[in-house]
């Protein structure tokens, strides 16, 4: 070690050093088994998980989840301030300033009417936590209601983050935009996976999800009668040959080892049988893990609507919107939760699951934040909770909520030492 009061170098052997080390490590860990900290409140998190399935809310109208939310934060001891209407931003402070660790999860449902007949049933006709946000909220109280109860013993600051409207793509980069999350050494998010089962986590490095953007394409032809199609532009059949022609861009222009998705999922034109509407209305998704291919498509997609368009003498306008990036697990952060998930379910508790093309906007936090999104199992047939996300029956293994509860506390304690 260079330099003392007299200006005469110290020498220290490496064994004294790492000494050191391992205290100084010692004295940032909090010494609790998780599992069965989080276990003490299994009955909190089912019960707040049935009350929140009970009163689903829509993108940016959980005005009540909110509320809910908020109230039990009160009980907790828990400063928050609110955020772009029903976002909400609690801090916990430890002993220390930092690092700063972020939590989050998204609290909207969707507009699926459930027809599984439950006890918690949704009491909000044709609105419906079919996607699990219910049981990420109840997961993040309860990691809080635990981390509250250590909070002295916290080496580090938690920001509790609990988003809306994850389901319209746009609720996290406007609490992002607004500056109130701060700064974040590390943050973690999860979403409850009914392709895994109930005991299992995935947090594999690399993509999760896809980028997901979409568009709407209008085809501008020329009515007329249907027996006389040359008097005519046919908006319909220039429609169709652009979805055909769209699905060149997966088969002929990109990569085939990249994962490219361009699907056309509505298609409106006409009134009656035999007439020519002026215009068809075409709308769909577009999806791909690769950050430079997403800044390529729309180009190419606008290439091919607009040529396509020329050559049967149509127009055409065309909107892409709402292009969201992929999520990618920071891989430091992805082993460090890998880690977590071994304390908290062993060696069969971590498993591997490759990234699916779907959207998350939690992609805006890990842009700007090393972090990690981790798949919680929640699959158990034998409850029957098999059906996927989105579905009209979903509904999840109430076991899920502990693990996915303890894994937030368990990478939070181990991501303190490391950061």
């Amino acid at each position: 070690v260079p330099g003392s009061a007299t200006g005469v170098p110290v020498y220290c052997s490496r064994d004294w050093i790492w000494s050191i080390l391992k205290d100084y490590k010692k004295e940032r860990r909090i010494d609790v088994n998780v599992l069965e900290e989080v276990k003490k409140y299994r009955e909190y998190a089912v019960a707040m998980r049935r009350e929140f399935h009970r009163h689903p809310e829509l993108s940016w109208q959980e005005t009540e989840t909110a509320a809910r939310i908020r109230r039990e934060l009160d009980e907790m001891g828990i400063p928050y301030e609110e955020v772009v209407g029903t976002g909400t931003i609690a801090t916990l402070k430890g002993k220390k300033d930092h690092p700063v660790i972020g939590l989050r999860c998204d609290i909207d449902a969707l507009p699926i009417k459930e027809v599984k007949e439950l006890p918690y049933r949704s009491e909000n006709d044709g609105v419906m936590h079919a996607c699990g946000h219910d049981g990420h909220i109840s997961m993040l109280l309860t990691a809080a209601k635990v981390l509250s109860d250590h909070r002295d013993e916290l080496n580090c600051t938690v920001k509790l983050i609990f988003q809306p409207a994850e389901e319209k793509t746009n609720g996290a980069l406007k609490m992002l935009e607004t500056g109130r999350v701060g700064h974040l050494d590390t943050v973690c998010g999860m979403h409850i996976f009914p392709f895994l089962d109930a005991g299992t986590i995935s947090v594999d490095p690399g993509p999760r999800y896809t980028s997901a953007a979409f568009m709407n394409i209008t085809i501008k032809g020329r009515s007329g009668h249907g027996a006389m199609p040359h008097y005519a532009v046919d908006p319909i059949y220039v429609g169709a040959k652009v979805v055909d022609a769209l699905q060149s861009i997966a088969s002929r222009e990109t990569n085939a080892m990249d994962t490219v998705v361009v699907s056309i999922c509505t298609f409106h034109s006409g009134t009656m049988a035999n007439i020519f509407a002026e215009t068809a209305e075409l709308s769909g998704t577009v999806r791909t893990f690769n950050p430079e291919l997403r800044k390529q498509l729309p180009g190419m997609i606008e290439r091919i609507i607009k040529s396509t368009c020329e050559a049967y003498r149509a127009d055409y306008e065309f909107d892409y919107y709402c292009d969201i990036p992929a999520t990618i697990n920071d891989e430091h952060c992805s082993e460090i939760a890998a880690g977590s998930v071994k304390k908290l379910l062993g060696e069969e508790g971590l498993v591997k699951y490759a990234g699916t093309p779907g959207g998350e906007d939690f992609s805006y936090f890990l842009e700007r934040f090393p972090g990690v999104y981790a798949f919680v199992g929640c699959r158990n047939e034998s409850k029957g909770c098999s059906y996927s996300l989105h579905h009209e029956r979903f509904d999840l293994d109430e076991d899920a909520l502990v693990n996915g509860a303890a894994f937030y506390v368990q990478y939070l304690l181990d991501a303190q030492e490391q950061f």
